[in-house]
């Protein structure tokens, strides 16, 4: 199994009349996360693009538990539970508070593309190089 963690602060803009966190900006949490920790792995998104694979993601599902309110500083845990196969991998992500309070629980399941042709592709060499060291 793989995991990380990244921190965010809630911004002011990120919340809503009530002071929580709005719902729709923990798809962005969750891109911000995927992006981060790929990136600390030697993966990049913007390289992996200019040489022709896209990720989309095929499935989101959020579990709001309590909310995130602003200017929390946030801990988001990203997992890859399972060896990436195919042409999906899944991320599940907790959200935490600095009191070390579970807030969110979601996953997303990304699809590989070939942006040629818009079908799905193999999950390229360089993410099976990175991520299978954590599954044996």
């Amino acid at each position: 199994m793989f995991e990380s963690e990244i921190q965010l602060r809630v911004r002011y803009a990120e919340t809503d009349q009530m002071g929580y966190v709005y719902h729709g900006n923990y798809a962005a949490y969750f891109e911000v996360t995927r992006t981060e920790v790929f990136r600390r792995l030697g993966i990049e998104y913007k390289e992996m693009e200019a040489t022709g694979t896209m990720m989309p993601v095929l499935e989101l599902k959020t579990k709001f538990i309590r909310p995130a309110k602003y200017d929390d500083l946030l801990t988001i845990k990203l997992f890859v539970k399972s060896k990436p196969h195919g042409s999906r991998i899944k991320f599940e992500y907790e959200v935490y508070n600095e009191k070390e309070t579970l807030l969110t629980i979601g996953e997303t399941m990304m699809v590989f593309v070939n942006m040629k042709t818009g079908r799905p592709t193999e999950v390229p060499a360089l993410i099976h190089e990175k991520l299978d060291p954590y599954f044996s």
